[in-house]
């Protein structure tokens, strides 16, 4: 009798302790945020390989292409929400050979990847370098840590480009490189499904008449009340925006305003603009020959402009769908010619949005400029002529 009694006050304490362990992981999971959720998710998935969870890749004479693990999709993502999956890599390890990165491109594939699916499961596709041994290689020290090493980003409604002829990245093949993939789902509830991203880099072989081009950044970033950052706009703070989260994409000045990059819009059409000449950090002249731009659904127009002459560098176009929420197509810059662009002139983004939805949404706006680089120019054409 004894031994029973034991062994049901055992069994007892075991459920007891099970179930305060599952309340507590069930507070736990639910106090993260969508982004941290989903990514939770799709780590235990992979773990337990209860999907693909590898990288496949594939080289050849001028591409290299990565398909992703599996991703399920359980539900609404937005941008920067939905699960994602990353991965180092370099165009060939036992080589060491310059090559120029030329093209981007990313698709949406079923599991079996046997069907190129909608855009609309792609929300940003980042390739990234590691500055610390890019620049260190040519002697470039100066611009390590200086500014986010980021080569480009594929987004929704721009999945592919290519960089106008003569131009590229140059890159050794083994170096590394890095990208993370993520998925969207603005339209499909209650759905539970699963997709791959099939990232394609296309790069041609060293000859001198190639010109390296320098990634910038830009967005915009709008001001908040950090004391209070989701009230939105107020009498002392009239141009506040209200962030998305101000865990992400926060950022503050010398003088201790905060800023967001990623923002909450309101039903009908609005403006916002926002000086991006500090974050050009342009040294001297030279000329823009790519644009590649990333915006949220409801934004019609990304315009770079110069201030200082009053007229506008570029306008990037996007085009919504009617019957859902999405971009369908957006515009991009790309001319061997090229755009002056100087130092001493004010240059803004201004955006145009149209939220022709029932509710608030969020927005993001960015550029990546790709700027002729001088410097390293003539680095790599000394190390041409030396070999």
């Amino acid at each position: 009798m004894f031994k029973l009694k034991s062994k049901n006050r055992f069994f007892r304490n075991v459920l007891i302790i099970s179930s305060v362990l599952f309340v507590l992981y069930l507070l736990f999971y639910f106090s993260l945020t969508k982004l941290q959720r989903s990514t939770l998710k799709t780590k235990v998935i992979h773990f337990l390989g209860l999907t693909d969870n590898s990288w496949e890749v594939k080289v050849s004479n001028s591409q290299i292409n990565l398909t992703s693990p599996t991703l399920v999709i359980d539900g609404i993502y937005k941008s920067m929400e939905g699960p994602h999956a990353t991965t180092i890599f370099s165009i060939n390890d036992s080589l060491i050979k310059l090559v120029w990165i030329n093209s981007f491109n990313v698709t949406a594939l079923n599991t079996s990847e046997s069907e190129i699916l909608s855009n609309d499961f792609i929300c940003h596709t980042n390739i990234d370098f590691y500055d610390g041994s890019y620049y260190g290689k040519w002697n470039l020290h100066h611009r390590i840590g200086s500014h986010y090493p980021r080569l480009t980003t594929m987004s929704n409604g721009i999945e592919s480009y290519k960089f106008p002829k003569g131009f590229g990245f140059p890159i050794f093949t083994n170096e590394k490189l890095f990208t993370q993939t993520q998925v969207l789902n603005h339209n499909l509830k209650n759905k539970i499904f699963s997709v791959k991203h099939k990232i394609e880099i296309g790069f041609s072989p060293n000859y001198d008449k190639m010109k390296p081009l320098r990634s910038k950044p830009i967005y915009i970033m709008l001001p908040y009340d950090s004391n209070n950052p989701y009230k939105g706009s107020t009498t002392e703070f009239p141009n506040s925006c209200i962030p998305v989260t101000t865990k992400n994409h926060s950022y503050t000045d010398t003088e201790g305003q905060s800023y967001s990059g990623h923002w909450v819009i309101f039903k009908g059409k609005q403006t916002f603009k926002y000086d991006v000449s500090n974050q050009l950090e342009l040294k001297d002249s030279t000329s823009l020959h790519h644009i590649a731009t990333h915006l949220h659904p409801f934004a019609e127009k990304l315009s770079f402009f110069d201030a200082t002459t009053n007229t506008i560098v570029y306008s990037s176009i996007s085009m919504n769908y009617k019957d859902k929420v999405g971009l369908k197509n957006v515009s991009y810059f790309s001319d061997s010619i090229g755009v002056m662009l100087y130092p001493n002139h004010k240059y803004e983004l201004i955006l145009e949005t149209n939220n022709t939805s029932n509710k608030n949404q969020d927005m993001m706006a960015s550029m990546a400029l790709f700027l002729y680089d001088k410097e390293l120019d003539e680095k790599i054409k000394a190390y041409i002529s030396n070999e």
